[in-house]
């Protein structure tokens, strides 16, 4: 467990260290739900997304999500890759498959397996903002998140 968070610091540390040293294109700022929502939705900036030299096929993307306060993302996957998630700013609340609800605040973090269903993903404050650093390994080409169809 130790030797996770260690991980998952240096992880977070490396990947801020190279937002502020951009390698690629400015960063985007992509509103990851539809328009059309109940609840504030997240927003994705972009930092870094490399194709992993020494594994084929494999791309490497580091993000930041805001949520505003009260916002809610969509229930979603993020198809075959790995992904962890680290709380930078906030109170974020996630459901990831049949585990329980679970309640994140700075410096906390989780990861999600490949093809894991993440049920619930939500600022927990309705006046302060919340902020995720995201890194995925995914498939080079793959979406990095896909909302469940609506009903």
């Amino acid at each position: 467990m130790i030797g996770m968070r260690i991980a998952g610091a240096l992880l977070a540390v490396a990947t801020l260290t190279a937002a502020a040293h951009p390698t690629s294109d400015p960063p985007v700022h992509t509103p990851t739900a539809a328009v059309a929502s109940a609840h504030p939705i997240e927003n994705l900036e972009l930092l870094l997304q490399q194709s992993l030299p020494n594994v084929k096929g494999k791309t490497f993307t580091s993000a930041i999500v805001d949520f505003p306060p009260g916002a809610r993302a969509m229930p979603h996957r993020h198809g075959q890759a790995f992904v962890y998630a680290y709380v930078l700013d906030g109170t974020v609340r996630s459901k990831v498959d049949d585990k329980p609800v679970t309640t994140y605040r700075p410096g906390e973090n989780w990861v999600e397996q490949p093809g894991a269903h993440h049920v619930l993903t939500e600022n927990a404050s309705p006046t302060e903002p919340a902020k995720l650093l995201v890194v995925f390994v995914s498939d080079t080409g793959d979406q990095l998140k896909v909302d469940d169809p609506t009903s």
